[in-house]
């Protein structure tokens, strides 16, 4: 499952986890994608979506 909002782009992010002692180690931050089912043009399809994107209401979900 590809880590990308189809919404509004969002992805991976790479940077550096620091510890107290002030050592870097790269560390990856992911997003949190959640698959929903909504209707579009009168049919119903399966999106990735953030959670951000879906409390937001940008597409309204399928019950």
């Amino acid at each position: 499952m590809s880590r990308r909002c189809d919404i509004c782009g969002k992805g991976s992010m790479t940077g550096n986890k620091v510890s107290k002692s002030y050592n870097h180690v790269r560390r990856v931050w992911k997003p949190n994608i959640v698959e929903v089912k909504t209707e579009m043009g009168g049919t119903t399809m399966t999106i990735k979506m953030c959670t951000r994107c879906l409390r937001s209401g940008f597409i309204p979900k399928k019950v």
